[in-house]
């Protein structure tokens, strides 16, 4: 236990004196903060590094400036600590502190839960006798809820929000850039476009364009913990080096359409085998599954599916080719609107991606030369009267035969968006 004890320490440092964060505003802490008063257990989920525990931190800076003791916050971060049961951890906490759970009101505030073995079992015991006096939030580098069991027990007792990477945005938040209109600073916010593209949306890369520091951080500190310890640490992988090199090849081949068996017989596996390696890679938040559209629930899940990596190959990145140039743009569009279906018929007909939040949106990325061939064959079959083209640069719009396509440059796209999806009335 003494190493627990240091440890609180560390993760605890306002119980010694004045706690400031350096914080920059995230648009999704408003919709959380909003959930706080709520007896529910609160869960962050998201890609590793995307910034879940600075908003945890978050969290306790504002409780303390709203009064509450600094000494009824803990904070534990399971990480390296796995094999400890959580109320055991409590425990520590209630004797080094002299502090009973029953007798006041406590925040607490529990980091990579998820290593923890039945976790969702302790942690349903601790709200089902403490709700009154806890309030508790959690995070996983995973989906929290990969087992049926986990949603199952607890069931009405969680709020889950995934935390994604920044926004372009929050990116330019990031930066400490204050431009004015879009329209008289195009070429300074393309720019911009190009620095947030380099840096994934990651708040650590902000500001750094160098290749080697990208590709390190993103390999030793994201990509190889979580292929080499987060998904072993949950699944049974038989062959880590197979998983490797499906990640690879989609992280490489961003949108490739996959069919299992060929995609298997190239991989020199099982079509189960393969299937599983795909899920923990979703699960894991490494890559991004879209169905093909279609009005039939049945018909899209027997089509074939893209993929797309929340990591891509930073050689695509940093390559000065077309092709290179072009794939980093759709994969980084794609991740950014949070496309769930493209669109592709038999004859080859093909949409990049298709939004429904609202309304049936048709919207295709072209990082060159403007076509809309498929974008205008969808709209006819599906009576679409609107449809988009995202752009490097080009603005304009095209009407013909009762369609309107708008054309928008991608940074102009993205500062416009109110929320995870681009609405209508955009220019």
């Amino acid at each position: 236990m003494a190493q627990i004890i240091a440890s609180m320490r560390d993760f605890n440092p306002w119980w010694e004196g004045k706690f400031k964060l350096e914080y920059k505003e995230r648009e999704i802490y408003p919709k959380i903060k909003k959930f706080l008063d709520m007896p529910q257990i609160i869960a962050l989920t998201g890609l590793r590094r995307v910034g879940k525990t600075t908003i945890m931190l978050k969290i306790v800076e504002d409780w303390i400036s709203s009064g509450f003791n600094p000494r009824n916050i803990f904070l534990f971060s399971f990480d390296d600590f796995k094999d400890n049961h959580i109320n055991a951890v409590i425990e520590e906490y209630e004797r080094v502190n002299n502090k009973k759970l029953s007798d006041e009101k406590f925040l607490f505030l529990f980091d990579e839960i998820q290593k923890v073995d039945n976790w969702q079992e302790q942690v349903k015991v601790i709200y089902d006798i403490h709700k009154k006096n806890i309030k508790m939030i959690i995070s996983g580098s995973e989906s929290l809820f990969i087992f049926k069991k986990s949603k199952e027990s607890l069931a009405g007792r969680i709020f889950e929000f995934k935390i994604d990477t920044l926004t372009f945005r929050e990116f330019i938040k990031f930066k400490g850039v204050t431009y004015g209109s879009p329209d008289l600073y195009r070429k300074e916010y393309a720019k911009l476009f190009e620095e947030f593209m380099l840096s994934g949306g990651f708040p650590e890369l902000c500001g750094i364009d160098d290749k080697e520091k990208i590709k390190m951080y993103i390999k030793e500190g994201i990509r190889d913990k979580i292929l080499y310890k987060d998904i072993p640490s949950l699944f049974k992988v038989g062959d880590i080096s197979a998983l490797n090199s499906i990640l690879e090849s989609i992280t490489e081949n961003p949108g490739q359409l996959i069919d299992i068996s060929n995609f298997s017989n190239e991989n020199k596996m099982s079509r189960p085998t393969l299937a599983n390696y795909l899920r923990y890679l979703e699960d894991s938040f490494l890559i991004k599954k879209i169905y093909n559209f279609s009005k039939n629930k049945r018909k899209v899940e027997r089509k074939l599916k893209k993929y797309y990596p929340a990591l891509i190959s930073i050689d695509l990145l940093f390559n000065n080719d077309d092709l290179s140039k072009s794939k980093a743009f759709e994969n980084a569009i794609i991740n950014q609107l949070k496309v769930n279906f493209f669109w592709r018929d038999p004859y080859k007909h093909e949409v990049d991606a298709i939004l429904t939040e609202n309304e049936i949106t048709p919207i295709e990325i072209k990082y060159g030369k403007i076509e809309t061939k498929g974008l205008s064959f969808f709209m006819d079959k599906f009576k679409i009267k609107e449809g988009f083209i995202i752009s490097k640069d080009e603005e304009g719009e095209i009407k013909a035969d009762g369609r309107k396509i708008k054309i928008i440059p991608a940074w102009k796209w993205l500062l416009a968006m109110n929320s995870a999806r681009a609405g209508r009335g955009l220019v």
